[in-house]
């Protein structure tokens, strides 16, 4: 009816559909300009998340370079800072995101708990050896380390709270084989976690050799074994809340977060054997190894490459979420409306009549 009225006032000819102008290409200078605007109208709770959790990544960087444990830094190590960096890093890619709003924003805040839940039992693990060796142990670089992650896991906290969550589903029937996949898969990284991932072997000049095995997680002090069930029961929480969280995008962002602390430690081992190992580390000089003919080579046990496998299966599962279609909003309920005509021609007078006599 409406439609019938405007080509009854306008002159059919004269109504033409119109083409926007394209943009013109952003320039480094226009990228600014928006970046600006972008952060101009982010809301204050945002920019209160996104600055603890910058907080937090600049008191982990000045962390690297102090004594951490035993008055090592992590600098000095390698397998030790690379874990951390990329902790840092998507701690900070969390912050960007929160910072952009929108979908975004979620995504950025889901990302950075991920990774703050399961990162809370490896930072409890560096404190347990502290409580076991005596406080001497501390250094400047774990408590830098300790209130870093305390701000990153509040700014994600926070800006995970600015818009309510969907409640969680149920997965529908063609979702289970994908949804028990992925909770397979979690358990299966935590189970691996456990085992001793680094192999040793001694070969002494005469021949004889020996292989020992490392890294076993409950073979340490209580409270070091204290933060290791912490990392897997922190993982185990974040995929079974992937897996019921809606939309399903925004639960793969969660996952990436639990994935990224895990795929770190698979990372760290991997520098670790290519960093080759000292006789020290079996309370032997090279002076003494090299006078006995012993040489030591190192590698990964089998449960490495099982622990890799269930990681391999956990990412899938978070790519499959991630591509997973939004399903969309059911429209209103009654016949569709009808749409204008065809705009290419001229509307005859017989054309309007019938419409308004339809109206009518």
């Amino acid at each position: 009816g409406a439609w019938a009225r405007f080509i009854s006032i306008e002159a059919p000819g004269t109504i033409v559909p119109v083409t926007p102008p394209a943009p013109p290409p952003a320039g480094p200078a226009k990228r600014l300009e928006a970046a600006r605007t972008a952060l101009s109208g982010a809301s204050p709770v945002a920019v209160l998340a996104a600055g603890l959790i910058a907080l937090g990544v600049v008191l982990g960087i000045a962390g690297l370079f102090l004594s951490y444990v035993g008055g090592a830094s992590l600098a000095s190590t390698a397998e030790l800072l690379v874990p951390h960096l990329i902790y840092l890093a998507v701690w900070a890619a969390s912050a960007v995101l929160i910072l952009r709003g929108g979908a975004r924003q979620r995504a950025g805040a889901l990302l950075g708990t991920g990774l703050s839940v399961v990162t809370f039992g490896f930072y409890l693990a560096d404190l347990g050896q502290v409580i076991a060796g005596g406080a001497h142990l501390m250094g400047a670089g774990l408590l830098l380390g300790l209130i870093g992650w305390l701000a990153c896991a509040a700014g994600s906290v926070i800006a995970l709270r600015l818009r309510p969550a969907a409640p969680p589903a149920m997965p529908q029937r063609h979702e289970i084989a994908p949804v028990v996949m992925l909770l397979l898969a979690g358990l299966g990284v935590a189970a691996a976690f456990v085992p001793s991932w680094d192999s040793f072997t001694l070969q002494s000049s005469a021949g004889a050799t020996q292989t020992v095995t490392a890294g076993y997680a409950f073979a340490n002090p209580a409270a070091v074994i204290a933060g290791n069930v912490a990392v897997m029961a922190g993982l185990i929480v974040v995929v079974a809340a992937a897996a019921v969280w809606r939309p399903v995008r925004f639960g793969a962002a969660l996952l990436a977060g639990g994935i990224a602390a895990m795929a770190a430690q698979a990372i760290s081992a991997l520098v670790q054997v290519g960093q080759g190992v000292s006789p020290a580390q079996f309370g032997l000089t090279p002076a003494q190894a090299t006078q006995a003919g012993l040489t030591i080579s190192s590698g990964l046990t089998p449960a490495f490459w099982i622990y890799c496998v269930f990681l391999v299966a956990l990412i899938a599962s978070a790519a499959w979420m991630l591509l997973t279609p939004v399903p969309a909003a059911p429209g209103p309920l009654g016949p569709p409306a009808a749409g204008p005509p065809p705009t290419g021609a001229p509307r005859s007078e017989e054309h309007t009549s019938e419409l308004q006599s339809h109206h009518d």
